[in-house]
C-alpha cells in the first residue's frame, strides 16, 4: 500500500467522525451505518395495535482457541469490542504477507483520537486465524507477529483445532458465502478482512489486498463505534 493510500486510511477514520457530528445535530438515523449479514429469524409482533416485526439477526458462537503469548482466549474475552477478522498461514508465500502488512497498517491508523476525546479506536481488536494450525504453533505465531510488528494486546494470532478454525470460518462467519463458495472446506485460503460488531453480527466482508476496500473498512468501523445502542441511553456526546 503506498503512502497516498495510507494517508487515505487515516483520513477516512477522522471524516465519518466529523460527518457523525454535524449530521447528529438533524437525525441520528441519518448516518447510513453498515448492513447486516445473514439473519437466524423474524418476529411478527402486535405492539399499540400495529405490527411489527423484529429481525433476529445472527451472532457467531463463541470460539476458544490459544494465541500467539500461549494464552487461552475466547470471544468472550472481546466483550464490547469490535472485531476485525482474517485467515492466514505463516508459511503463505502468496498473499498473507500483504494481508498482514494491510492488518498491521490498520492497526496502526486506528491508535488516532479526536483531540476532544469523544472517540477512542482502541475499542477495536484483531484476530487472525491460522488456517494451518498442525504447523502453526503459538512459539511460531508469536515470531510471526514480532516480525510484522504486531500489538499483542491488540491483536491475537490464533491457532488451535483445525476443524473448530475451519467450522468457524464456515458456518460463524459465513466465508463460502461471501466468496461465492469457493472456500475449500480442506483449506481455506481467503482475501477476505471480516467485520464483526459488538453483538457478534456480521457487518461486513473487505478484500484485504485492495486499498479502497481497506479505506471503506476503516470508516465503517468508525460508524460501528457511534452506532446508537437502543438498549442505553445516549451519554457519548453530552459533553
Amino acid at each position: 500500500m503506498s503512502k497516498t493510500a495510507l494517508w487515505a486510511l487515516f483520513v477516512a477514520v477522522i471524516i465519518p467522525v466529523s460527518s457523525y457530528l454535524i449530521v447528529k445535530s438533524y437525525s441520528e438515523d441519518a448516518v447510513p451505518m453498515p448492513r447486516r449479514y445473514y439473519f437466524d429469524s423474524v418476529n411478527t409482533n402486535v405492539v399499540n395495535g400495529k405490527e411489527v416485526t423484529d429481525t433476529v439477526w445472527h451472532k457467531v458462537n463463541d470460539i476458544t482457541l490459544t494465541n500467539q503469548l500461549s494464552d487461552t482466549v475466547s470471544l468472550h474475552d472481546l466483550k464490547g469490542k469490535v472485531i476485525v477478522a482474517d485467515f492466514f498461514f505463516t508459511r503463505c508465500p502468496t498473499i498473507c504477507p500483504t494481508l498482514t502488512r494491510n492488518m498491521k497498517k490498520l492497526q496502526d491508523a486506528l491508535k488516532v483520537r479526536d483531540e476532544r476525546k469523544l472517540i477512542d479506536t482502541t475499542f477495536v481488536h484483531f484476530l487472525s486465524f491460522s488456517v494451518d494450525p498442525e504447523r502453526d504453533t503459538a512459539e511460531a505465531l508469536k515470531k510471526y507477529a514480532d516480525h510484522y510488528g504486531v500489538n499483542h494486546d491488540l491483536w491475537w494470532m490464533l491457532t488451535g483445532p483445525k476443524k473448530k478454525i475451519y467450522d468457524f470460518a464456515i458456518n460463524e462467519l459465513k466465508l463460502p458465502v461471501e466468496d461465492g463458495g469457493i472456500v475449500d472446506s480442506n483449506f481455506i485460503h481467503t482475501s477476505r478482512f471480516v467485520l464483526l460488531d459488538r453483538d457478534r453480527v456480521v457487518r461486513g466482508y473487505y478484500n484485504g489486498l485492495d486499498s479502497m476496500a481497506l479505506n471503506r473498512l476503516a470508516k465503517d468501523i468508525v460508524f460501528i463505534m457511534l452506532e446508537k445502542d437502543k438498549k442505553k441511553k445516549r451519554n457519548l456526546f453530552r459533553k
